[in-house]
């Protein structure tokens, strides 16, 4: 590469670099420390920040190859070595330790041993020149036993992290915040309607109207913490930043697990939410309970029958939760007769998965064969108190003494279900027959 070139693309690089460390500096002035030390970062904040640690890792990384490659290439102009005597510095090759010690001027002066076998200076080797030697193929024909450490140098990949789920439960949900530790509210648990036409007089009498009873229930909904912490060492995490960064995001991820988990399924006892799927009230219907003519219902068929429960409950349904093996079913369902598929699923870049005009969420997080459809958001709301946070400290059992870190992640929710009757859960036993 031409200097003029090389010159450039290190140019280019530190405007790269500068341009990323200076996001970061902005997003890093807009974390919030509280009284108690815990770090609050709005939601997105802390993956573009590791994104732009990443990036400013790698630019680095290449500032340091070019600086590597600038030095070999002014190492290969540099004159070839004579055969004799000892290679130093501004040579290509020093030939092997026996080569140098029979070529050294110490050696040498011996003169075939006319002035004796005993040299009046040692010969010595850099170690730095050692090293350098170990590192050329030519210095030995086959590997030494066992494994060969000392050859060559190491090379280390990045850490792979495991993929991560898509799309959440939460989705579906306009959250909103609160400061409380409880939330309180009432459920419409029956309701009369006698409402009809009346007249302004009956005979003398002014006309009476007809009244209608509503009955309430009301709840609670105690805010909860989500949490779990792993141990790391501090030299490790100050010696690896990028393990550090994955030991926040793994721990933030499991988080989003416990919490999916928590909205669908929470027993609503003990620290548990009362998850949807255990509301009482919460409307049902079962695929088999579907049409057999003139042909039998899929398992698309059985939410859009659903749906009309909600529908007729006066609620918009908002979005279905389903497993991934449900939701597999559902897309790739084809006509008896021609194989064609009765699903219309848009691949475009961004394109969002919708079966009947509801949003999907297709997730672990529910059990195969059951699906829950609703009104997301009108139905049942999710309170956050706490936004997913990381914090790292020492004060656990003998940490200090040891130079361990406990790495905590948390969270504070509530979720109400204020109207369970706009949720329908379905399903999926087998097909009508």
């Amino acid at each position: 590469m031409a200097d003029s070139q090389a010159a450039d693309r290190v140019k280019e690089l530190n405007t790269a670099l500068a341009a990323k460390v200076a996001s970061n500096k902005e997003i890093a002035d807009s974390f919030e420390v509280d009284a108690a030390g815990t770090v609050h970062v709005e939601e997105g904040h802390k993956s573009a920040f590791d994104g732009n640690m990443k990036a400013i890792r790698e630019i680095r990384g290449l500032l340091s190859d070019l600086t590597e490659q600038s030095d070999a290439e002014k190492y290969l102009d540099q004159p070839e070595a004579p055969s004799a005597g000892f290679a130093g510095a501004g040579t290509k090759s020093a030939g092997s330790l026996g080569t140098q010690f029979l070529n050294s001027p110490e050696f040498k002066e011996l003169q075939g041993g006319k002035n004796g076998a005993t040299m009046r200076t040692p010969f010595e080797l850099k170690q730095a020149n050692i090293g350098s030697m170990w590192r050329q193929k030519d210095v030995y024909t086959d590997l030494p036993s066992g494994t060969p450490a000392s050859f060559g140098d190491v090379q280390r990949d990045p850490i792979v992290e495991r993929a991560h789920r898509q799309t959440r439960v939460r989705d579906l949900f306009p959250v909103q915040t609160t400061t409380a530790g409880v939330i309180e509210y009432f459920r419409v648990s029956g309701f009369t309607n006698n409402a009809s036409p009346t007249p302004e007089r009956s005979g003398g009498a002014f006309g009476t109207k007809p009244q209608s009873t509503l009955a309430f229930e009301g709840h609670q909904s105690p805010v909860r913490t989500i949490a779990h912490w792993e141990a790391a060492h501090r030299n490790v995490l100050a010696d690896e930043p990028q393990l550090r960064g994955i030991i926040d995001n793994e721990l933030l991820y499991g988080l989003r697990l416990a919490e999916d988990d928590q909205i669908l399924n929470g027993a609503g006892t003990g620290e548990d939410l009362e998850g949807i799927l255990n509301t009482t009230g919460v409307q049902s219907y079962s695929w088999s309970a579907g049409a057999t003519t003139p042909v039998a219902d899929n398992k698309a068929d059985a939410l859009r029958r659903a749906a009309t429960l909600a529908f007729l409950a006066y609620y918009q349904p908002t979005g279905v939760v389903l497993h991934p093996n449900d939701w597999e079913d559902i897309e790739l369902t084809k006509s008896a007769t021609e194989g064609q598929y009765l699903m219309a699923v848009s691949i475009a870049l961004g394109g969002e998965p919708q079966v009947w005009r509801m949003p999907v969420v297709d997730t672990p997080a529910i059990t195969e064969g059951t699906a829950l459809l609703g009104a997301f958001g009108l139905g049942a709301q999710l309170y956050d108190s706490e936004s997913a946070n990381v914090r790292v400290a020492e004060q656990h059992s003998d940490f200090f003494i040891r130079n361990a870190v406990v790495v905590l992640a948390e969270e504070r929710l509530a979720m109400a279900v204020k109207r369970p009757e706009s949720f329908v859960e379905v399903t999926f036993d087998a097909a009508p027959s």
